[in-house]
């Protein structure tokens, strides 16, 4: 099943342009499949890039670094995460440590015993912690981008709007506005057509609406016995972390596997889609170190 475009040109065309580039695998998901997208360079280098996106996601919260990181002469693997987009529910749960066996049979049956290099956005940062802590030998270097689940929520008070019990699509489309900008974005500018376009287009789909997870200190549990470089990047003005960041690295210091804390500067929570020339530079030159 593809993404129903909405009747938006642009974010059509985009979408229609990244999905006509990729490949769609599809491996076990409970009763169901769990969708992936591969787009890769012609001569791919190094390991596998895999990209796990957040909560009420998909792979389109990646949509402005695909062109970057294929470019690179990556090979990335981006899922949507069991439970969100395309993919099925997952087996035995409906929260982050749902997902660890679900992806690791899926990257058995994509790369074998590769390993890969894995990139994690908010949710799906909590769900690649695990997945490194729970199968060691399959993740050589993790990077997470404002993950939860560290034992430190949030300083001020967040608030998104409910939109399930509105009928009116243009009511639907206020309220995720409205979290695009409680949640996401720091600037009004990049709200855009194309990002309050992709925030409803995924949270529609989100089928695990009680997740828990992210409020303790789950992710940091995992951490500490992750032995693989780990590196955290967050948007300078990202609200779950604003006026904690020393705190935050605190938390991952106690980590043995932790290299480096760094911000995105002028962005928000969605960084990598705020600014992505920043994420870009960022993430590639991660790539570039040796894996010791």
């Amino acid at each position: 099943m593809l993404i129903a475009p909405p009747p938006n040109q642009d974010l059509h065309s985009e979408l229609a342009r990244l999905l006509g580039r990729a490949r769609r695998h599809y491996t076990p998901c409970g009763d169901g499949q769990l969708v992936w997208h591969e787009w890769s360079a012609p001569a791919p280098a190094a390991l596998p890039l895999v990209l796990l996106h957040g909560g009420s996601g998909s792979w389109t919260h990646w949509l402005r670094n695909l062109d970057d990181l294929v470019a690179s002469g990556r090979r990335l693997l981006v899922p949507d995460l069991p439970g969100f987009g395309d993919s099925a529910l997952p087996p035995g749960g409906r929260d982050a440590d749902a997902m660890p066996d679900v992806l690791e049979q899926g990257l058995h049956q994509l790369i074998g015993q590769a390993s890969c290099e894995l990139v994690g956005f908010s949710f799906g940062a909590m769900v690649a912690a695990l997945l490194s802590q729970q199968h060691a030998h399959r993740v050589a270097r993790l990077v997470l981008i404002a993950p939860p689940g560290l034992g430190r929520p949030a300083l001020e008070p967040i608030a998104p709007r409910g939109w399930r019990h509105l009928e009116s699509p243009a009511q639907r489309l206020a309220m995720h506005t409205h979290n695009l900008r409680e949640i996401m974005l720091h600037h009004e500018a990049s709200i855009t057509p194309l990002a309050c376009q992709l925030q409803q287009l995924n949270a529609e789909r989100d089928r695990l609406p009680h997740r828990r997870l992210s409020r303790t200190d789950r992710a940091a549990q995992a951490l500490r016995q992750v032995l693989c470089p780990v590196h955290l990047l967050y948007g300078e003005h990202d609200r779950y972390y604003r006026g904690q960041t020393q705190e935050i690295e605190a938390v991952l210091r106690g980590c043995p596997g932790f290299v480096q804390m760094q911000s995105i500067a002028d962005a928000g929570h969605w960084a990598q889609f705020e600014r992505p020339e920043a994420f870009r530079a960022f993430v590639l030159a991660v790539l570039e170190r040796a894996i010791p």
